[in-house]
């Protein structure tokens, strides 16, 4: 069995607890308008093609490193390569690290399951509350993302929440505040991170001849992130930077 990769961050620290080996998995089903890697979203256009104990082997090289962080699996979307992950992720337990799992919550099957029995941590990006925004942002529904938080639920899998923070897209203080709402109604939220909106993944766009559409939009000002630190704050939510 081989995983389509994109990309390696052997000394990761935005992708879950300590330093973190982070692996980016080829291939989305969601067309993010904000999104910094699509280059990964076909995926045919994988740059690595490894085996669990290929990518084993890289993770032991640093493992000194990160025996206090652990292991990320990004992408794109890692769980489209669901059977990958589970035997990279056994091989994982079996060396004591850490695992998580940085997903849209867009698949859900018996296979995805399989890989949530080996992960100690899910980092899920619910990208937008209301259902016609969110499929404007993202080309696709939100439902599989709710069933995918409450199966997490079912099962108290630990989770921190991932918000991008969109002046014009994500920041209407009513939608916050229902988001705040409806993620605070789940004990196994640990925290929420508010992911600024930026404009690196430009050149990415410009790379793959795709129009970017929010090339005029600006990063929100630290006044618009207070007033989203404050909205979540007040629904209970924890942040921490």
């Amino acid at each position: 069995m081989k995983g389509l990769i994109h990309s390696f961050e052997t000394f990761g620290t935005k992708d879950g607890p300590g330093i973190r080996f982070v692996l980016f998995m080829q291939g989305c089903p969601l067309r993010c308008l904000y999104c910094h890697n699509p280059d990964t979203w076909n995926i045919a256009d994988k740059k690595y093609e490894l085996s669990p104990e290929e990518v084993l082997s890289d993770i032991l090289k640093i493992k000194s490193f990160i025996k206090n962080g652990g292991v990320t699996v990004s992408g794109g979307e890692p769980l489209l390569q669901s059977e990958f992950v589970t035997e990279l992720f056994k091989l994982c337990k079996t060396e004591g690290l850490h695992t998580a799992v940085d997903t849209s919550g867009y698949v859900l099957n018996n296979k995805v399951k399989e890989v949530l029995e080996y992960t100690d941590l899910v980092l899920l990006d619910i990208k937008h509350i209301n259902p016609k925004k969110y499929k404007n942002l993202t080309a696709r529904p939100l439902e599989p993302t709710f069933r995918f938080m409450e199966y997490l639920s079912e099962i108290q899998k630990p989770v921190w929440l991932r918000y991008v923070l969109v002046p014009g897209f994500t920041d209407d203080a009513e939608d916050l505040n229902n988001w705040a709402v409806y993620a605070s109604k789940f004990e196994n939220v640990e925290r929420v991170d508010i992911l600024p909106f930026h404009q690196m993944g430009l050149h990415k766009w410009e790379e793959i001849e795709q129009q970017y559409k929010l090339k005029d939009v600006p990063t929100p000002t630290q006044a618009e992130i207070e007033n989203a630190e404050s909205i979540f704050r007040n629904n209970g939510l924890k942040l921490i930077y």
